[in-house]
């Protein structure tokens, strides 16, 4: 591929870029919100399998008020089968969808 500044580019290389590119605006979208939360007064966990955070706000004693899962999209990207799975098991998963500013 010949592109606008006149780099070659392989498909593979283009695939790539591309991935990284997005990898990259998905933790930056998991950041904000974690940031977001974490000013509102919750306590803010990275997970793994089936959502990205688990959120908790605790009362003045130390005990847990409201948690919740929270599962991070950046642009148009869509569930996979495991957080659809994931959603329709459990009540408290929420799916916050944003587009980084600077992107």
């Amino acid at each position: 591929m010949f592109d606008i500044f006149g780099f070659n580019e392989t498909k593979k290389q283009k695939k790539r870029r591309i991935l990284t590119e997005n990898k990259r605006k998905g933790k930056t979208g998991e950041d904000i919100v974690a940031m977001n939360y974490r000013l509102r007064g919750y306590e803010v966990e990275r997970t793994g399998k089936g959502h990205d955070l688990r959120v908790r706000q605790k009362d003045w004693t130390g005990r847990v008020v409201k948690s919740k899962v929270v599962e991070v999209k950046t642009g148009k990207a869509r569930l996979s089968k495991l957080q659809k799975k994931t959603k329709k098991k459990k009540s408290n998963y929420k799916v916050e969808r944003l587009n980084p500013y600077f992107y």
